[in-house]
């Protein structure tokens, strides 16, 4: 019986399983495909300290081989680092291959998967890998080959390998092959995605052409490049037992004692001590080799250390995108005419260092139907936007615990906001709870629903100030309207009344306009309507005469420079009129003061005489 039993490699599985990592349907295929590429280029970039450009380039190419399917081409090109030749085939075609897994960083990608499956599914539904040009500073010629997945001893296969002349002084190019279909809009659309992107990353300069439309280019709003902090030792809090016993392994024939305090993180002197002295182990014991612990002996150790009183891990292994990169970044997104960004203190959820950062933006209304529509969400993990399964992530959890009403917002019971309105929320943590392979959704630990609804209320109370304002300047607005509807039928019946002449009349109308303070507003109103006669008068003494159109725009530039430099003339004169008025009363209450005291200095000598 035993002898039908056979083994698989982990290629063979993801290659039966690709629903598991984001390749479920073909809409999520091409937006998966998409994300892994541009995930790689972006983690490239930052960790050489290159600022990224990344350009993407979307494209149909026909009817695909899957039943209402078509074939899709997705191009990705950055000025990345490069990849050297011997590494191609593991980045693209080997699964569990990475340079980040395990090591405890905030990077998007960290297991080494998603980049195999894309190719995998470009293998199965247009059996076709993917193409490659890479090239790195120190080399004088690009390579261009085709990579394949051999499923069977999971490795990455090269194929038709060149070097081709490249004008790029070093960078990464892929081209996948795939059958999908594309959705451009939507929560789950490609245009989503990409301008969430340019939300987390503002240090990205973004190009994309999807289809048939215009290029569009996004440019960076910060120069300054993030670099992910160095990865700290885990917790021993965070670890089974299994993890724990197999973490020994990795510190062959060190001491207990060093192990202890290099491969954990809050764990000295004083807490060696304190295991001796609370929990009766005895000293000799962390001089002891690791190798000739017994299992027996390390169980002990594990429980003892869940037992003791531990700091809690460091937070500084915890990257932040920072207020300002997001309150620059999130104009990108439309546009808005208000937002509150809030970046939250690292805090440590289920013994996780984690950062939230929240950014709540107000979208100019286009028509009545976005009022009664939910409020755009946008969620982020390590600077991935995730767009599918949001109804179990810890996000929306902590967004549905908020009572958005007392902020000002319309929302049904524990339901999401409605509104034109745009709340982004980003998690970063080395550590992040994802409830798949695919890292479609963030598992909604308590800590963690908590700490996202103290951001959200912080992004909220902000946003409430902002309403109430706007709301007293509406109120304060429709008065001084009232009033001005009266203020004819007034100044009507005090004339009629007192007998007064067309000019006071006059004076008592510009006063009322001073009062409720219109007076600047009609001036503005006449300095336009001159504006636009001059311009017409000018558009027709073109005509009449023949003169380009430049001509005329550089003479409405003259003559409406020289009117602004005549009204900041008009106004220093004004300036200086009053200036001498001022220092006249002055000197007039001097001599007044001076007659004062001559008249009391005569009065002395009278009374003393």
């Amino acid at each position: 019986m035993a002898s039908g039993i056979s083994t698989s490699s982990t290629a063979e599985y993801f290659a039966k399983n690709l629903q598991q990592v984001g390749f479920s349907s073909p809409t999520k295929a091409v937006l998966t495909t998409l994300k892994e590429a541009l995930d790689n280029s972006l983690d490239a970039c930052e960790e050489n300290g290159i600022a990224p450009e990344v350009a993407i380039t979307i494209t149909k190419k026909g009817r695909g081989s899957l039943r209402n399917t078509d074939k899709i081409a997705i191009t990705v090109e950055d000025n990345g680092p490069g990849i050297a030749v011997k590494d191609v085939p593991k980045v693209f075609g080997e699964y569990l291959a990475s340079s980040k897994f395990g090591r405890g960083r905030c990077s998007r990608g960290q297991q080494g998967i998603g980049i195999s499956a894309a190719t995998t599914w470009a293998m199965q539904t247009t059996a076709t890998g993917v193409k490659v040009i890479t090239k790195k500073a120190n080399q004088r010629k690009a390579i261009s080959c085709k990579v394949e997945v051999d499923l069977k001893h999971n490795k990455g296969i090269i194929k038709d390998q060149k070097t081709i002349e490249w004008d790029r002084p070093h960078g990464t190019t892929v081209e996948f092959l795939i059958d999908g279909r594309i959705q451009l809009n939507g929560e789950a659309g490609l245009l989503t995605f990409l301008k969430s992107n340019t939300l987390v990353n503002p240090h990205l300069k973004l190009t994309w052409k999807l289809l048939d439309e215009d290029p569009i280019v996004s440019e960076r709003v910060i120069s300054e490049v993030p670099c992910a902090p160095e990865a700290t030792a885990p917790h021993p809090h965070t670890m089974k037992l299994g993890e724990f016993m197999g973490h020994a392994k990795l510190y062959g024939g060190s001491q207990v004692r060093v192990w202890l305090k290099n491969g954990f993180s809050r764990v000295g002197d004083g807490v060696i001590a304190a295991l001796t002295r609370e929990h009766k182990i005895k000293k000799a014991f962390f001089d002891k080799n690791i190798r000739t612990i017994s299992s027996q002996e390390m169980r002990a150790l594990y429980a003892a250390l869940q037992d003791s009183q531990l700091l809690p891990p460091s937070t500084k292994s915890v990257l932040s995108i920072g207020e300002e990169g997001l309150a620059k970044s999130i104009q990108r997104l439309g546009d808005i005419d208000f937002f509150s960004v809030v970046t939250r203190k690292p805090q440590i959820c289920d013994f996780k260092p984690i950062q939230v950062e929240v950014s709540v933006a107000r979208l100019l209304k286009k028509n009545e139907s976005e009022n009664d529509s939910q409020v755009q969400i946008l969620r982020f993990a390590n600077r991935v936007p995730l767009q599918f399964d949001k109804g179990g992530c810890a996000i929306v959890k902590g967004i549905t615990s908020v009572n958005w009403k007392a902020y000002g917002l319309r929302q049904a019971r524990n339901g999401i906001p409605s509104g034109p309105y745009i709340i982004a929320v980003s998690i970063v943590s080395p550590f992040i709870k994802f409830k798949n392979a695919s890292k479609e959704t963030v598992d909604a630990g308590d800590e963690l629903v908590e700490e996202l609804r103290r951001a959200l209320m912080q992004a909220g109370q902000r946003l409430s100030r902002h309403l109430r304002r706007e709301t007293r300047a509406a109120l304060l607005e429709d008065k001084i309207k009232h009033i001005e509807s009266f203020t004819p039928i007034l100044v009507e019946g005090l004339v009629r009344i007192t007998g007064a002449s067309s000019k006071r009349k006059e004076a008592a109308e510009l006063g009322l306009k001073r009062l409720l303070g219109r007076e600047t507003k009609s001036a503005e109103k006449d300095l336009k309507n001159a504006e636009s006669q001059l311009e017409k008068h000018l558009l027709s003494k073109k005509k009449r005469l023949g003169i380009s159109e430049q001509e005329v725009d550089s003479e409405v530039d003259e003559s409406s420079s020289s009117s602004k430099k005549s009204t900041t003339k008009k106004a220093t004169t004004k300036k200086v009129v009053k200036k001498k008025a001022v220092k006249k009363k002055a000197v007039k209450k001097k001599a007044v003061k001076k007659k004062a005291v001559k008249k009391k200095a005569v009065k002395k000598k009278a009374v003393k005489k």
